[in-house]
């Protein structure tokens, strides 16, 4: 409960007191999201103030969230990609693992929690899919490449039953040496790991996925196709990979214009 005492306090909160703490917290430096928390919480309080009749008015009525301009992720180049799958070396005994780890990432999108939890019975080879269970335990199904089945197939003819251990029976298609299912910071510890051997700086497994989307749209996929593919609800979560090379654009525009 707020004293009346305070009441002549609360109405000198004006939207020019508001702006001018608005400002001083741009110039200390905070980032755009820090600042719309800043503005989420007076909205909501001086709501609260005028509904409760401590004020006459909302100063914050018209104080609208400030825009929040998004991140590009980074993406690898095709050539990149190539040199981060042939990075494990094949003299590693764990090398048909890492790469076909590596393949079905890039080949469907993976998340690193994704990749770490596929079950055998998930890869179709006749099919050429797999079955991958997103974020929610929703499901969608993604068609792979030739050089993911057949890195798979490989990896699960020659190496995962010697990996596999009779007191450790499981399903998961990726296995540790001692025949434990992988978990996602494994995931990314071999990333790190074969992106150091192919001279690649700051590389994730969320940036194989943004990868794979954006070498889909500037292929001219439809942006509907890369959202399912993704298992993105929103295609404005798809929209940040629309940032296609200048390149693409003028040959869709010398395609596609009447008057190119």
């Amino acid at each position: 409960m707020i004293d009346a005492h305070c009441d002549k306090a609360w109405s000198q909160l004006t939207i020019e007191r508001i702006g001018a703490h608005l400002r001083f917290l741009e110039q200390r430096g905070l980032n755009v999201s820090s600042i719309a928390r800043h503005v989420a919480v007076l909205r909501v309080f001086c709501r609260f103030l005028h509904s409760s009749g401590y004020i006459p008015s909302n100063p914050c009525e018209l104080l609208t969230q400030p825009a929040r301009w998004q991140r590009l992720p980074n993406v690898l180049a095709a050539e990149q990609v190539a040199k981060l799958i042939a990075a494990p070396d094949p003299e590693d005994p764990l090398c048909l693992r890492d790469v076909a780890m590596l393949e079905l990432m890039y080949a469907a999108g993976l998340r690193a929690s994704e990749v770490a939890t596929i079950e055998i019975d998930r890869l179709h080879f006749d099919l050429g899919v797999v079955r991958v269970l997103g974020k929610g335990d929703k499901e969608r199904i993604v068609p792979i490449g030739r050089p993911a089945q057949q890195a798979a197939e490989r990896y699960l003819k020659d190496l995962r039953p010697k990996l596999l251990r009779p007191t450790k029976p499981t399903d998961r298609l990726l296995l540790s040496r001692t025949g434990s299912p992988i978990t996602r910071v494994v995931v990314w510890q071999i990333i790190k790991r074969h992106a150091l051997r192919a001279g690649l700086h700051d590389v994730h497994p969320h940036l194989l996925r943004h990868s794979f989307a954006t070498h889909l749209l500037a292929g001219g996929a439809d942006l509907r196709v890369v959202q399912e593919l993704l298992g993105h609800s929103n295609i404005n979560t798809t929209q940040i990979y629309t940032h296609v090379d200048r390149t693409h654009l003028k040959k869709v525009v010398a395609r596609c214009h009447p008057r190119p």
